[in-house]
């Protein structure tokens, strides 16, 4: 990011939503230009285990990355469906697994389509693509055109996965990072990284940075080994940090926040 375009963002950041604080700790220098970011269903009910789209939650995460979008990164988001529909809940009581996985996609659609909303409310312009075809509501995904959409300035919002079942949206996340050159890999979460253990148990060490070996090796758990594997194989860094506001940017700009995971 040129200086120019870092001091109108620190203008931006007193007047707007972001948290004046991100100023003290980022660099003024774009590490990351095109990125993926994997968000959890959770993250749009505003509350672990909730059900739904709280409004006052998915505004305040369109804002997030509104501001992130105003530094000139290219944005391509990818959004679970859990807080709607979770395809392993619904096989863990006897249903057909293809067909509830094809359910949580439909609920991965509904939260895009509502991220989309909120998104053209902060005036970004944003394009939903799915896996399965809708026409009538999103574009199919063309991976050549999701990159013609980013370079435009658009954000670009994967819905309905892999378009497969068996496969998670961490693992959807995974794959358009590679299908479209993205620089990382983002996995916004509720703490503040990844932990040698489960963080809720007392003595849980946090880890500032994890190889993909080990990550795989300790089953540590905050995305999905297939995921993973497929990022290590093609040399895609990741990050894992706390969805907090401000983090989103820190992380783009060079802070050193939350989980490193790289070779």
């Amino acid at each position: 990011m040129r200086a120019s375009d870092a001091r109108r963002w620190l203008r931006r950041s007193a007047l707007g939503s972001t948290d004046r604080s991100v100023v003290a700790d980022v660099s003024p220098s774009l590490q990351y230009h095109r990125v993926i970011i994997k968000l959890s269903g959770e993250a749009l009910c505003g509350a672990p285990g909730g059900y739904g789209i709280d409004t006052t939650t998915l505004q305040a995460t369109a804002r997030e990355l509104a501001d992130v979008h105003a530094t000139g990164v290219q944005i391509g988001v990818v959004v679970g469906g859990g807080n709607i529909f979770r395809g392993l809940a619904g096989a863990s009581v006897g249903m057909d697994r293809a067909q509830s996985d094809y359910m949580g996609m439909l609920a991965t659609i509904i939260n895009s389509l509502a991220l989309q909303d909120a998104l053209e409310r902060c005036s970004v312009p944003t394009r939903v693509m799915t896996a399965i075809e809708i026409r009538q509501v999103a574009e199919p995904y063309i991976r050549r055109r999701a990159m013609r959409h980013l370079e435009q300035g658009h954000i670009v919002v994967f819905a309905a996965g892999t378009g497969n079942p068996y496969f998670s949206t961490d693992t959807a996340a995974a794959l358009r990072a590679m299908e479209i050159r993205a620089d990382a890999l983002f996995k916004a979460t509720k703490v503040e990284g990844i932990y040698d253990r489960d963080p809720a148990n007392e003595g849980a060490m946090f880890l500032d940075r994890v190889s993909y070996d080990r990550f795989l090796a300790d089953h540590l758990g905050v995305m999905d080994s297939t995921a993973v594997t497929l990022c290590r194989e093609n040399r895609m860094p990741i990050r894992v940090f706390k969805m907090a506001p401000g983090n989103i940017l820190r992380v783009c700009l060079g802070a050193s926040v939350g989980t490193t995971v790289t070779a």
